[in-house]
């Protein structure tokens, strides 16, 4: 025992002397990941490199170069002067600003350089404004329950896959080292901590981006314009195509007919479900006792009992009574509400339609289709979308 003693003391006396330890400078606390030419070279703020500029951002770094130097004169005093600055000195606020205005594949670049900006890039205050900006007019309330929905089961499949590996886990190390099994546990644990959190609004918009996320949404003139469906808008789940900026739809089956798949549908045929009712259910309308000539509507109608709903443009007209004269119109005051479809001929079966104005409930027939709920129109863009989509022919 005492002669182990004297062996591990003569061996550590001799590793201190031969090992010159100096104590750390004062400035290798801080990391130094990127320099002040970083606003020059890095890639992803080249679309902003103007605007910092005009703003007078490279003066405000300055002049924080310089407050700092004064008010820290003591912490800095050993540093090389040429020593150049890190993006990770710059104040919160300022460095908030700047990934503010990075666009989001600036943002996922960002958050490869260490793991702070990894955490700051991940924020949602920071993907809900491009979220908006882009997919703000098709995304509403149904989509995002299914995101909801898309969320609980890939959680829910991960449960069970991490159940059916731990069992695995279990039975390899039976058979193979702890530190092997381990090991493998370590690695699998640091690729899930540096993928984006599932719930977040980074990873919802991500998986937009891909396209392997499908949404319900509407679809204007559905069908590439097909002459059945002009004027008209429908429900359909979509995936977004970014190789072509476009849109693939699949519509449900009518009838007997199966899954309808349409390519290349464009963002301007695109809308947001403005009311949160399923196709296949009626709309109970609430403007019925307000409707007057004049105003524009959108209708439920479908072929048939098995069809879900579509909503179809329409204005309200006068009745056959009426001859027009603002002065002397009572057609509000009717129990008959007359709508008018112009875009088809005169004489046309689908031209014109009435309802009941106190008791509206489903109406119609095999032959010319069932009319359902009614929505009035109260905005500008609603009414100038369907203007712009308005067929260049009379349908007959």
């Amino acid at each position: 025992m005492l002669f182990l003693l004297i062996t591990c003391f003569t061996f550590i006396t001799f590793l201190y002397k031969s090992l010159s330890l100096k104590p750390l400078p004062l400035w290798s606390s801080e990391v130094r990941l990127l320099s002040i030419y970083f606003w020059k070279d890095f890639l992803i703020l080249n679309p902003f490199k103007k605007g910092f500029l005009e703003a007078g951002f490279i003066p405000f770094v300055t002049s924080r170069m310089s407050l700092r130097s004064k008010n820290f004169s003591s912490r800095v005093e050993n540093v090389d002067p040429n020593l150049e600055m890190s993006i990770l000195d710059l104040p919160e606020l300022a460095l908030d600003c700047i990934l503010e205005r990075l666009p989001p594949e600036g943002l996922c670049n960002m958050a490869s350089v260490c793991s702070f900006l990894k955490e700051k890039c991940k924020s949602d205050y920071l993907w809900e404004r491009h979220m908006k900006e882009k997919w703000g007019r098709v995304i509403g309330p149904a989509a995002y329950r299914e995101w909801q929905w898309h969320i609980a089961s890939r959680n829910d499949s991960s449960f069970f896959n991490q159940a059916k590996q731990r069992g695995f886990m279990t039975y390899l190390s039976q058979l193979w080292p702890i530190s092997l099994v381990s090991r493998s546990n370590s690695s699998i644990s640091i690729k899930k901590k540096h993928t984006p959190s599932v719930d977040s609004v980074m990873s919802w918009y991500l998986a937009l981006e891909s396209g392997k996320f499908w949404f319900p949404a509407q679809v204007y003139n559905r069908e590439n314009g097909h002459v059945g469906f002009m004027l008209s808008c429908y429900d359909a789940e979509l995936s977004y195509d970014p190789r072509t900026d476009t849109f693939q739809a699949r519509y449900p089956p009518h009838g007997r007919r199966a899954i309808a798949i349409e390519t290349g549908v464009t963002w301007d045929r695109l809308r947001a479900p403005p009311l949160d009712t399923s196709p296949h259910d009626l709309y109970i309308s609430d403007c019925l006792t307000e409707l007057c000539p004049g105003d524009h509507i959108e209708i439920q109608w479908r072929r048939n009992k098995e069809f879900p709903y579509g909503w179809w443009y329409g204005v309200v007209g006068h009745l056959e009574t009426c001859d027009g004269n603002e002065l002397y119109c009572r057609c509000h005051d009717s129990d008959t509400v007359m709508l008018e479809f112009n875009q088809y001929t005169p004489g046309s079966r689908w031209r014109t339609t009435t309802i009941d104005r106190k008791d509206h409930r489903e109406e119609g027939n095999e032959a010319d289709g069932f009319y359902g709920g009614i929505r009035k129109l109260h905005s500008n863009e609603e009414i100038a979308m369907w203007r712009h989509l308005w067929p260049t022919d009379t349908l007959e």
